[in-house]
């Protein structure tokens, strides 16, 4: 009974990971093929005009993105250190896999779980913490930088806030008092207490490997801004990037849909200096790619490769 019962769990168990890896794959699809904001037609132009340019521009380019996962695996592999030390393979292994679990889920949510699962049954609480508490410090980074946008931007652009319905401020409040809500049911004293343990080091180490990270692909899209030919001078084109990822990463939303929120985020902000709106949903979709859809598709191998861990 115990064989017959544990086969089903294996063949249950791989049938989940086949749903994750063509959910992901369809999702992907569905966003490349049916888009409002670029058809698929437009998103290859957009492309053979970068391949168009020098190979050097083009390795380049694809620096920023390696630059940017290492970032992100050696930031996982200290925060990760502080419950078990993994090598450098295992945490790109597990950086990639949750992003293809997670790319379907809201914000990213799933990413928690998977990550977790990686790790033994006691340790996997702890796990999902410290993956937030990265997740924060590259939150934090982005605000820290956004504010910085922010004011650059109202102090040199006449802007129009746009008008919110009934509807989506009702919205915002019900987010904001389930937040509080679920704030108070957290056991406040044993995170607390677990964050007290992690060495000052790893906090320290966190935050520079975000701080790099969002040097890196705030200025990946600026590297594409002067591949499309913008030559608007380099304060204004950054500061109007740090506002577009401060204003995107504070709206809800599923991860495929990313590069949607940030496209139509950066239309209207790019807008303030005139630059054509298919330049700019072009290089939001392009970053998406380079950056989400890419690592996404590897992750699958590694999926489809899981195995679980359930005992210490």
């Amino acid at each position: 009974m115990y064989n017959i019962s544990h086969k089903y769990k294996r063949i249950l168990f791989l049938l989940l990971k086949i749903a994750i890896v063509v959910g992901a794959i369809y999702f992907i699809y569905q966003k490349l093929v049916n888009n409002q904001l670029l058809s698929l037609s437009q998103l290859k132009e957009q492309f053979s005009r970068i391949f168009n340019n020098d190979i050097w521009t083009i390795l380049v380019l694809l620096l920023f993105t390696d630059a940017n996962w290492l970032l992100e695996i050696f930031k996982w592999n200290t925060l990760a250190s502080k419950e078990k030390n993994i090598s450098f393979f295992e945490a790109y292994e597990q950086c990639l896999a949750s992003l293809t679990a997670s790319i379907i889920t809201p914000n990213r949510i799933g990413e928690y779980g998977a990550k977790a699962l990686y790790f033994e049954y006691g340790k996997r609480k702890k796990i999902m913490l410290l993956n937030l508490i990265g997740n924060l410090s590259q939150l934090g980074v982005t605000i820290f930088f956004g504010i910085i946008g922010l004011l650059f931007f109202i102090r040199n652009f006449d802007m129009t806030l746009p008008k919110f319905n009934n509807g989506i401020l009702l919205f915002f409040i019900i987010i904001i008092t389930l937040v509080f809500v679920f704030r108070t049911k957290l056991k406040l004293i044993k995170i607390s207490r677990f964050l007290k343990e992690i060495p000052v080091k790893i906090y320290i180490k966190t935050l520079g490997f975000s701080f790099l990270r969002y040097l890196v692909f705030s200025h990946q899209f600026y590297f594409l801004l002067r591949m499309f030919g913008i030559e608007t001078d380099y304060m204004t084109l950054m500061n109007l990037i740090f506002c577009m990822y401060f204003i995107a990463s504070i709206v809800p939303g599923l991860s495929i849909f990313d590069w949607v929120i940030k496209g139509s985020v950066a239309v209207w902000l790019f807008g303030f200096i005139n630059l054509n709106e298919l330049t700019i949903v072009s290089i939001a979709a392009i970053m998406w790619i380079l950056n989400f859809a890419i690592p996404a598709l590897l992750g699958s191998i590694f999926v489809l490769n899981f195995k679980m861990i359930d005992k210490e």
